[in-house]
């Protein structure tokens, strides 16, 4: 088996989650190929994990990839929110919790499914293909404003008008499912200097499709509570994001968890009587260095926040 994807932010995710006790539990809640999973499970040789993806196809090789740690790495195939929905009161809580939210290589590269314009594939872009509408189900569907307004909101495209323009003119001629003729049909409805530029004119078009598709910002603020409820308190959770909409979510929730008050601020006396429930370990967001952008340019983006939970919020009520 070929391993196409590069963890990101490897040292410094291992530096601010590493195992503080002998036998701590951890859950890698996006496992991909196991790059992370891999690191931990090999420095920390008392570490016990769950690696939760909702792809069967690269769980798979997670699986092949992990399985000479035996029974210290268990696998659950769903969406992380799932996973901790279902966990019970009877289970047991994490020490630790990774959420890497970037699409892995694999999907780019080899899943076949339209993650990208490089290759002219079918315009599916779903993580798990057992349910919900493919990019080229949206495509063919949504009114012209939607489009406009689902390209702009989930990748800031400053041309979402004249794209989604031009793939209803389009669309009304033959259905678009592939990747070739929509990258094609953006290019040519942008002005030509901007697509002089570095960056293909079609990624923020793929990109806002692959969020949509997936439910990448909903799915992120579904899973951010049921995790850090399910932490143990003393225990660390860390995120790691790759563009502004999901660090700005992420931001803001860990925020209003380290806070000892949430009244309103023209409230003049506390009466929230609440008390905070992480510290931030990280001030800032981590970015990665020079030497690792160098190596691996898809991590330029990637950014770091971890937090420590300090009260358990059942308690708390």
């Amino acid at each position: 088996m070929t391993i196409v994807h590069t963890p990101v932010l490897l040292e410094e995710t291992i530096h601010y989650l590493a195992p503080r006790t002998e036998g701590e539990f951890m859950i890698d809640a996006t496992l991909g190929e196991g790059g992370h999973s891999f690191a931990f499970l090999s420095r920390f040789p008392t570490l016990r994990m769950v690696g939760i993806d909702a792809d069967r196809d690269i769980q798979e090789r997670a699986r092949e990839r992990l399985g000479g740690f035996g029974e210290r790495i268990r696998f659950y195939q769903g969406w992380s929110q799932d996973y901790f929905a279902e966990s019970g009161d009877g289970d047991e809580r994490p020490d630790t919790i990774l959420i890497d939210l970037g699409v892995s290589m694999y999907h780019y590269e080899e899943s076949g499914r339209g993650f990208s314009f490089r290759k002219d594939e079918a315009l599916d872009m779903r993580i798990d293909t057992s349910r919900g509408d493919t990019a080229a189900d949206l495509i063919a569907r949504l009114p012209e404003k939607d489009l406009a307004d689902m390209i702009y909101n989930n990748a800031g495209e400053r041309y979402s008008r004249r794209i989604a323009h031009s793939i209803v003119e389009n669309r009304s001629r033959g259905a678009i499912t592939g990747t070739a003729a929509l990258a094609d049909m953006v290019s040519r409805a942008v002005p030509a200097e901007y697509r002089r530029l570095r960056a293909h004119p079609a990624t923020k078009t793929f990109q806002a499709l692959r969020i949509a598709v997936n439910g990448e910002l909903c799915r992120l603020l579904e899973l951010l509570e049921p995790a850090l409820r399910a932490l143990k308190a003393g225990g660390r959770m860390g995120v790691i994001s790759f563009h502004s909409l999901e660090d700005r979510g992420v931001k803001n929730f860990f925020r209003d968890k380290s806070r000892d008050c949430i009244c309103p601020p023209e409230m003049p006396i506390c009466r929230c009587e609440g008390r905070r429930v992480v510290n931030l370990v990280t001030r800032k967001a981590v970015a990665p260095g020079f030497d690792e952008v160098r190596n691996n340019p898809p991590s330029r983006s990637a950014k770091l926040r971890v937090v420590e939970k300090v009260l358990d919020e059942d308690i708390q009520a």
